[in-house]
């Protein structure tokens, strides 16, 4: 293909600094450039260093939740220090400023949880420990084996694989996406989802730019996926709807198909002991349909479940 080096424009991608958040911006950038034939030297890859990344000791929810992995990122798009940022979507807050648009998702990846240290969940051995801070994987595993011990895993990919081998838990949960970006594919027994759903948006790769910025927003638009962003925004508009956090434990899995979409969604108390499931068909655009899914299944939530959901983030 012939290259425009000279006349594309410069892209500035802001991106974390961890292994995956840096293989997901080389994606980026490779998709950029084969959609429009730019060499690769007209998009630069921004490193910053995300507030997430800075403690790993406290759950995330702790800390100030999914804005950690924003904020930063936020803060040098609105200071035009970078055009675009690269994220996991699954870590972006429902509900974002006006002046940010979304305007660019990758075709999703793998949307399981991969389970390491175990060849499937009936077989860890009993009151074993799950290393994890996430709040869906220690409940959906407590609901199913109650007698686990959840403990503590924060970090990036190689950290938790790293902790898991020294003997920190007995088993772990990862994204099956992050794995195959890092070239880790034949680890662990990927979680089918008809038996363990994963986290909203679980797998894909969003490309946010200022909304005002019409070049960057039309030289992303190129590489957004439409069946990816059907089941995106599906999920999203979910989780907004159930005003879930990053202390919600839920999980939620959307498949879009001719301009509908299958919905199957589960909420959980903390420690797992109740849980409310939903399914739905519906027509992608159908807003007030997804809203309803939303209410039903809060609707059926005990005391337990309900009282996790009540603010965005």
């Amino acid at each position: 293909m012939q290259t425009h080096a000279k006349t594309a424009p410069r892209i500035r991608l802001g991106t974390r600094r961890s292994p995956l958040a840096l293989a997901q911006a080389h994606e980026t950038r490779a998709r950029l450039c084969a959609a429009h034939g730019w060499d690769e030297s007209v998009v630069e890859l921004v490193p910053v260093v995300a507030g997430g990344d800075k403690v790993q000791d406290r759950p995330l929810a702790d800390m100030g939740g999914k804005a950690l992995w924003t904020r930063e990122l936020d803060g040098w798009l609105a200071e035009g220090r970078i055009d675009a940022a690269v994220h996991s979507l699954k870590d972006v807050e429902t509900i974002r400023p006006e002046w940010i648009a979304l305007a660019a998702i990758l075709p999703r990846a793998d949307r399981r949880d991969v389970l390491l240290g175990a060849s499937s969940i009936a077989s860890i051995p009993q009151g074993a420990r799950l290393g994890t801070s996430a709040p869906r994987r220690a409940a959906q595993m407590r609901n199913l084996r109650p007698d686990i011990e959840v403990v503590l895993f924060r970090g990036n990919v190689a950290t938790r694989m790293a902790k898991l081998q020294a003997g920190d838990a007995d088993v772990t949960l990862l994204a099956a996406a992050g794995l195959e970006r890092l070239g880790e594919e034949g680890v662990g027994t990927p979680l089918e989802t008809g038996d363990w759903l994963p986290a909203p948006s679980q797998g894909a790769i969003g490309i946010e730019c200022r909304a005002d910025d019409a070049a960057t927003r039309e030289a992303l638009a190129a590489i957004d996926h439409a069946p990816t962003r059907t089941e995106i925004t599906a999920e999203r508009a979910v989780l907004e709807a159930l005003g879930g956090s990053c202390h919600s434990p839920v999980g939620m899995l959307a498949i879009a198909d001719a301009g509908r979409v299958a919905l199957t969604a589960a909420l959980f108390s903390a420690d797992g002991a109740e849980r409310v499931d939903g399914e739905t068909t519906l027509d992608a655009q159908d807003g007030d349909g997804l809203r309803a899914f939303s209410a039903d299944l809060l609707n059926r939530a005990t005391p337990g479940i309900a009282a996790l959901f009540s603010q965005n983030g």
